[in-house]
């Protein structure tokens, strides 16, 4: 019987002590992971310039589409694959039309610094040429000088495709831009969060009623 009353004890204050961590856990931390509170939280970093928003917006387009496509070997032409991956982007530089974006021109490591530097410029060039034709403006389009093969994916002194690519980043609103968030940030927050939010309403539904029922 002690044996018992022992166990039910520790049982009761097993669950006491839980249901006391329940107290302090925030509000809504079982339905989003413990994340609840994140976009009020990046909100407030990106108007004190805790979080730099070039750096926000980077993230969010390297997480959204294929920033980086590859070329044969010893070429700028593109791919099929390529220029899937560059309609991606072109999409997404639509919906956002106040940004800037760099391009950087990388090769592998078969030839020579200065070759491979000039190489590098026309993969960059061919991409912002693409993006062009698919409606981005050319002046929100940067071919940077190349990298060449400077910085290698896979550091191997043969013909490597990842090696031979582009990457596409964004380089901001405009140039010297003098605070983190101004006016064209919180266009993009406006047309995200409330000029293009959807608001759907339930189909109306035709109620018959039948004011003389047969008797």
């Amino acid at each position: 019987m002690q044996g018992r009353m022992r166990i039910l004890l520790a049982l009761t204050t097993t669950l006491a002590l839980a249901a006391c961590g329940d107290f302090n856990k925030e509000l809504g931390a079982e339905v989003d992971n413990g994340n609840f509170g994140n976009a009020t939280m990046n909100n407030t970093m990106l108007q004190t310039g805790a979080m730099d928003y070039r750096v926000a917006l980077g993230q969010r387009f390297a997480s959204e589409v294929p920033s980086t496509v590859t070329f044969p070997f010893n070429s700028s032409q593109l791919t099929g694959e390529a220029m899937a991956a560059l309609d991606h982007q072109a999409n997404w530089m639509r919906q956002f039309p106040e940004l800037r974006f760099s391009v950087y021109g990388h090769t592998d490591l078969v030839g020579s610094n200065a070759y491979n530097k000039a190489l590098g410029l026309r993969r960059a060039k061919t991409v912002v040429a693409y993006l062009d034709r698919r409606g981005i403006s050319r002046s929100r389009l940067d071919a940077l000088v190349s990298y060449g093969k400077t910085q290698p994916v896979i550091p191997t002194p043969g013909p490597e495709r990842k090696n031979r690519r582009t990457v596409t980043e964004v380089s901001g609103f405009v140039k010297n831009q003098p605070a983190p968030l101004n006016g064209k940030y919180a266009a993009v927050i406006m047309r995200e969060y409330i000029t293009l939010a959807e608001r759907r309403h339930p189909a109306n539904r035709v109620v018959v009623v039948q004011s003389q029922p047969e008797g």
